[in-house]
């Protein structure tokens, strides 16, 4: 590969070259690319007979319209046991992000950082304030969720998200820690819990919070599909909320905005139900065998992940630039440097899982580029570095100077109007200080290079909880399926069933108390309690419908086995 397929690089500002614009530009034939430990998806699904009977339909089915968004809709709900009153699809959860963006939130969005880019570029190119909370290093970029709540009632933020698992670290947040944030953040205008990879999450039974969204009058739970079933190039995806949030966002959606190779795809799956558990259960293992090998490079480190990726640090002074393009050039590996994701930098990197076999090029190539001694990538090469590194100069000045405003807010100040700051007010309980949500004049702000706040000590690292948790410490999470794989950094044995999350990690939370939804009485919105976990009128589609036929495991826990 050339010289000209690197630079494709460094014109993305917040995301990777589409495999397509690589393969143009290497001249490679189609199918021929590198191997891909960029984009997250699922190696093990489609099966091959299921791209075969695709491909045999390929004509009849680009050939005509789809069905509406309805139809196809109905049909994943039977699967998932949802009813369709709570569910939008749409291309991809990209355009669900949008619609929420534009229909939802209003003048601030709270938002960990690093995440999904989407979170952060999204609100603010429509010129929303951005509210940052950077996860530590420190800490494993684990989630406090507490903190994230005192951090939210500080900046006066109006909604808020949490993806879980994160993205790019794999952090994982215990359901019924979530659920606890959720009554905490009960008098936000919307919450938005992206699941988008918790499909590949073991750490228990039934970890999404999809029953909670139907029944609560301000929470969104969105999800994937084209990551769990390997086919990113068929943009779907879904949310669930309660009706009246779901019906909004569903009411503003074109009429086919899902295409027909996405209807084939949803009405494909009720007869391999079975295959894709399977899929799942592989990239779980695969996960943990990944993990093991990468752990054993020297001065690597790989944090915890609960998702369908491992998020690692290179060792001091390799520059991820240069891993990343050496990998692409020498190596055909192709691999996500992280730069230009806003709270972290190009000393770190996101490999997605894969198999054994292409693991083991992955380890090899890394090896060669990271210590050969032809030429080690520990120095950054002359005029090959940061120069292009990730957009993280870029994006800070963007945040120093906005305060989280948005494209809007720097243009404003280009134009000379200036932007107010917020004055960093008091930490409670003695803790991290905590931007206060009262402007000051422009010339008294103190503004960071993002608009979360700014530690004056080490975050307290988190003590590891009794079940599989996002650690202080660096190293892979177990899972329960496979046997034990030798590894330098060795984790907690998993157990199987979540332990009750300690009060104290919870108590000093800012909580808005709200009653259960009793079973018989509509919550706001329209949905009963007994209606969102059985039927009781608002029955979906039987997920057992076409005769021999497989059943499909519902949305709370899609894909589990055992």
């Amino acid at each position: 590969m050339s010289g000209n397929v690197t630079s494709l690089f460094r014109s993305t500002a917040a995301h990777s070259p589409s495999m397509a614009a690589l393969t143009r530009e290497s001249g490679e034939t189609a199918g021929a690319g590198p191997v891909d430990f960029c984009i997250p998806c699922n190696p093990y699904f489609p099966t091959p007979a299921m791209f075969d009977e695709m491909a045999g339909r390929l004509r009849d089915i680009i050939t005509y319209y789809p069905s509406s968004a309805d139809t196809i809709t109905a049909e994943l709900c039977g699967l998932l046991q949802l009813p369709p009153q709570c569910v939008a699809m749409g291309n991809g959860s990209t355009e669900l992000i949008t619609w929420i963006d534009h229909l939802l939130v209003r003048e601030s969005l709270a938002v960990p950082v690093p995440t999904f880019g989407r979170w952060t570029d999204q609100p603010m190119e429509t010129g929303k304030r951005v509210d940052m909370f950077p996860l530590q290093e420190a800490g494993g970029f684990a989630l406090d969720l507490a903190r994230y709540a005192e951090f939210v009632r500080a900046r006066g933020s109006r909604a808020v998200v949490v993806c879980n698992p994160n993205n790019p670290d794999g952090g994982y947040l215990h359901k019924q820690a979530l659920v606890r944030f959720l009554d905490a953040m009960a008098d936000r205008d919307l919450v938005v819990i992206d699941e988008s990879f918790l499909e590949f999450a073991d750490a228990e039974a039934e970890p999404s919070v999809v029953e909670e969204a139907m029944l609560r009058p301000n929470v969104v739970v969105l999800r994937s599909l084209g990551k769990n079933f390997g086919l990113h190039g068929i943009r779907f995806g879904y949310l669930v909320a309660g009706p009246a949030l779901a019906g909004r966002v569903r009411s503003m959606l074109p009429k086919w905005n899902l295409n027909s190779l996405a209807e084939h795809v949803v009405f494909m799956l009720r007869d391999h139900g079975a295959e894709y558990a399977r899929s799942l259960h592989q990239v779980r293992r695969d996960r943990l065998e990944m993990a093991g090998l990468l752990s054993a490079l020297p001065g690597l480190t790989v944090y915890p992940s609960q998702g369908n990726f491992l998020f690692v640090r290179l060792p001091v002074g390799a520059e991820g630039t240069v891993v990343r393009d050496r990998m692409l050039t020498e190596h055909r590996v192709l691999v996500r440097e992280c730069g230009n994701k806003i709270g972290s930098s190009s000393r770190f990197l996101r490999l997605v899982v894969r198999p054994r076999a292409d693991v083991r090029r992955l380890v090899s190539g890394l090896e060669q580029v990271l210590y050969g001694s032809r030429r080690g990538a520990a120095v950054p090469e002359p005029a090959t570095g940061t120069g292009y590194s990730s957009g993280t100069a870029a994006v800070d000045r963007l945040m120093s100077e906005t305060n989280g405003a948005g494209l809007r807010g720097l243009a404003a100040q280009g134009a000379g109007a200036g932007v107010p700051g917020l004055a960093a007010a008091p930490a409670a309980d003695g803790g991290m200080p905590l931007p206060a949500a009262v402007p000051v004049a422009p010339a008294a702000a103190t503004v960071g290079p993002m608009s979360g706040p700014v530690p004056t000590a080490p975050p307290q690292v988190p003590q590891p909880a009794p079940v599989p948790h996002p650690a202080p410490y660096p190293g892979p999470v177990p899972v329960p399926h496979p046997a034990p794989v030798q590894q330098p950094m060795p984790a907690p044995a998993p157990v199987p069933t979540p332990a009750p999350v300690p009060d104290a990690a919870v108590a000093h939370y800012p909580v808005v108390t709200t009653d259960p939804t009793p079973p018989g009485v509509p919550a706001r919105g329209g949905l009963t309690a007994a209606q969102v976990r059985g039927t009781n009128g608002l029955e979906a589609v039987p997920a057992t419908g076409r005769p021999g036929a497989q059943s499909w495991p519902n949305a709370a826990g899609m894909g589990r086995t055992g």
